[in-house]
């Protein structure tokens, strides 16, 4: 079964029938019990290291990312794993931590000895890691949504094929806040390198939608308090555009509400801000009439998808996104689709490779960089997405959803060509 659609190029045709030639001489070798090496090869696991945020701020996205990982593999080994070998997951916790993050790459090239390594979320974590992964020339797909892949800040071996990046989320919103909300903005954002990106490239998209940001209050990630911050928001606020992650987060929402009470400027949120977090938790009945950016819709729609609705019964979620086990438990289901179609991508990539072993990483990175299209399916739940190659960095749908009865109800959808943006990078020019 094909997951995604790759542009095959003529290389590409070219190096599956190098490795189907390699491994028909391999059979036939000289050497005594070649043919039993081969098969033992091919039959063994594809190891796949997950780099998990298990601790630390961003522990509440591991522990889904991780429930989504496992289901997305039940599936493909299902599907009989990928080149006919079983795909198994090597899990590793990094702490939410630049440098164990860089660590545990270590780890997985030469303790585990993994084929690739995946998952990783956190931006700062992201970009302590990638340096390691290119000395190491171990591939490093990641499931971040920050802008350092496609900006050509990292290698070669970082690639984030499975979700959007913040310029082109926030280049999508843009025109819609501006439009419908207001066009003096305040915002709120974490001060690490994902809130930079949202601070630098929405005050761009607003400007070019005749809007102005009038104040940016960055907050310390680990911040678990926020009353003394919301003084620092101007008057003439047409709209607070709030973006906040770590455990912290349903004392964010809560502490905004009771700062404006009933009357309050227009309120534009991403959903970061309440990511397994249910929306009518007591103290968050002010979101009513709000409006957030969601990746993935929380909320299944009344023309949902047969793929989401398989998605989420493969990931065991309900119909609100919270765990079939325990309605209190909320996922992070706005990006940790990512997981699931990024080791979608994975499979397809490895498989128009024809991947053997650590050998054929850069094959595997190159059948990747020819994918183009991605059709709306089970393998990408989301929405069609469009990679490019040289940048690394993959495009598909952006959702606006309005609070409305204590349910996320999508109003707006930006389509691939929204997010779209120059490329900053040709990653494909750089050598292995």
């Amino acid at each position: 079964m094909s997951n995604g659609t790759s542009k095959k190029t003529d290389f590409n045709r070219r190096t599956a029938l190098k490795g189907i030639g390699a491994g028909a001489l391999l059979a036939t070798g000289t050497l005594p019990g070649s043919l039993g090496f081969a098969q033992a090869q091919s039959s063994a696991p594809i190891k796949i290291g997950f780099q998990k945020h298990a601790t630390g701020i961003g522990a509440a996205y591991g522990r889904w990312y991780g429930a989504t990982t496992q289901a997305a593999v039940k599936r493909i080994n299902d599907m009989g794993g990928i080149n006919g070998r079983p795909v198994e997951v090597v899990v590793e916790d990094d702490g939410t931590d630049p440098k164990r993050g860089a660590e545990v790459l270590e780890k997985f090239a030469n303790q585990h000895e993994v084929d690739v390594a995946f998952g990783t979320l956190f931006s700062h974590v992201v970009i302590g890691s990638a340096p390691r992964a290119g000395e190491l020339k171990l591939p490093y797909f990641v499931v971040s949504e920050g802008h350092h892949v496609a900006s050509g800040m990292l290698n070669r071996y970082t690639l984030q094929p499975g979700i959007t990046d913040v310029k082109s989320q926030v280049q999508s919103m843009a025109p819609f806040v501006a439009n419908n909300l207001g066009k003096k903005v305040t915002m709120i954002f974490p001060d690490f390198a994902f809130g930079h990106d949202h601070r630098d490239f929405f005050s761009a998209a607003i400007e070019a939608q005749g809007g102005e940001v009038v104040a940016k209050i960055a907050v310390p990630p680990a911040e678990t308090s926020f009353t003394r911050y919301f003084p620092q928001i101007p008057r003439d606020t047409d709209v607070v555009y709030h973006v906040m992650v770590g455990p912290a987060v349903l004392t964010f929402v809560k502490e905004l509400g009771e700062f404006f009470g009933p009357s309050r400027p227009e309120i534009f949120g991403f959903i970061d801000s309440l990511e397994a977090v249910d929306i009518q938790s007591p103290g968050l009945e002010f979101l009513e009439g709000t409006y957030f950016w969601e990746g993935h819709p929380r909320h299944a729609q009344e023309d949902n998808s047969e793929f989401d609705t398989a998605y989420r019964a493969a990931v065991g979620v309900d119909a609100r996104g919270a765990s079939l086990d325990d309605p209190k438990d909320v996922s992070t289901y706005a990006h940790m689709f990512g997981c699931w179609e990024t080791l979608n991508v994975i499979k397809a990539g490895m498989e128009t490779a024809g991947y053997q072993g650590p050998q054929d990483r850069a094959k595997l990175i190159e059948a990747v960089e020819a994918m183009t299209d991605m059709p709306h399916s089970l393998d990408h739940p989301q929405g069609a997405k469009l990679f490019n190659g040289k940048t690394h960095q993959v495009f598909g749908p952006q959702y606006i959803s309005k609070v409305s009865e204590g349910t996320l109800k999508v109003e707006h959808t930006a389509s691939i060509e929204d997010g779209r943006y120059e490329d900053e990078v040709d990653y494909t020019a750089q050598s292995f």
